[in-house]
């Protein structure tokens, strides 16, 4: 198996409104119905699909579901922008769950909740470059 993560698939209570947010933050889905929506990121895609329906296909009831012991994460080039990401998820209908602040391992961080309460954290290290276009390497022997 090549090491590639090719889609994260979020169940959604409400896919109209979980749509309507990750627009807001200025992602334009590349496909969309009334069963879900993808997202394309930089090499990833991310889907939103009604929770009644990713059940039903896993076999398990719908508040099995999630959301786990899971976070995404946004890796930005500066420490201004994470401050600005937050403020676009606040006004999209994020919750603050972490403010940012500065981070143990040298950069600057917080975490935020979209409305079916997925994490996500907005990061900037200095240890790591993101290029154009959002991918990032981080250097060899990097604090993460």
């Amino acid at each position: 198996m090549e090491p590639r993560l090719s889609l994260v698939t979020l169940g959604v209570s409400d896919l109209a409104r979980s749509t309507a947010f990750y627009r807001a933050l200025g992602w334009e889905p590349g496909f969309a119905n009334e069963e879900v929506s993808f997202f394309q990121l930089n090499g990833v895609v991310l889907g939103l699909w009604q929770r009644a329906g990713m059940a039903a296909t896993l076999g398990v009831p719908e508040e099995g579901l999630g959301p786990g012991g899971m976070e995404l994460a946004h890796n930005v080039g500066g420490r201004g922008e994470v401050e600005a990401v937050m403020r676009t998820a606040v006004a999209a209908g994020a919750r603050i769950l972490v403010e940012p602040h500065e981070a143990p391992w040298g950069g600057y961080t917080g975490h935020f909740a979209d409305p079916d309460g997925y994490r996500w954290e907005v990061a900037w290290n200095p240890a790591w470059t993101v290029r154009d276009g959002g991918t990032w390497m981080a250097p060899p022997g990097a604090k993460a």
